[in-house]
């Protein structure tokens, strides 16, 4: 595997979670928080988060796009991670900011792995080769039962629905199974986060486990 070589100085730390779990604007909340401490913070999301990825994230939700392939689908959103990754993420880490990323690597699992049904082993491979066999230092998964989290999705005004908040409510069960099964098989990166509860207490709760993770 090629790798693109950096001096990582920053810290990665990715917001995982199901549809309607709240993450865009916890995502908002706790960088605010993190820069008032004293931290250089980058905010940033998958798919997208540079032109060429924003590109291909267009192609992926485009709810006209019911036709596309499974595989196709996994393989547009590894692109659109590799992009993102040489091109905004590690400049990002290599000039030691805080890093927070809307959806990572764990989305893949859980999505197209679970939800779909596609080889595990073979998401796990193409994740690592995408960002060159690293992983974040603490991802913060934001758990919310799928009958609230389509709920809240219905409800929002400004909220984009895309292809995926199309699905059924079994898809959305099993994507949520996956994410509760990468958290339980990987503690120590993935911290659980009730996210059925205020939006303030989330972001409070998200916050002290960033500060604990920091301090390390």
């Amino acid at each position: 595997m090629e790798n693109v070589k950096t001096d990582q100085k920053g810290q990665l730390i990715t917001l995982e979670g199901p549809d309607g779990a709240g993450k865009t604007s916890i995502l908002e909340k706790l960088a605010s928080l993190l820069e008032a401490a004293g931290y250089e913070v980058v905010t940033t999301r998958e798919p997208g988060g540079v032109t060429i990825s924003e590109s291909i994230r267009k192609i992926i939700l485009d709810v006209e796009n019911t036709s596309m392939d499974n595989k196709t689908e996994l393989l547009l959103y590894i692109a659109a991670r590799r992009q993102h990754w040489v091109e905004r993420v590690l400049p990002a880490l290599a000039a030691g900011k805080l890093v927070l990323v809307d959806r990572f690597i764990d989305s893949s699992v859980a999505y197209q792995g679970y939800g779909r049904g596609l080889s595990v082993n073979d998401i796990t491979w193409l994740n690592a080769y995408a960002i060159d066999d690293t992983k974040p230092q603490l991802t913060l998964l934001f758990d919310v039962p799928s009958e609230v989290g389509l709920a809240r999705i219905e409800s929002a005004d400004v909220r984009e629905v895309n292809r995926l908040d199309l699905e059924k409510l079994d898809m959305h069960k099993r994507v949520r199974q996956g994410y509760l099964d990468l958290a339980k098989a990987d503690p120590d990166r993935i911290k659980l986060v009730n996210a059925n509860q205020d939006l303030e207490t989330v972001v409070a709760t998200a916050f002290d486990l960033v500060q604990a993770n920091l301090a390390k």
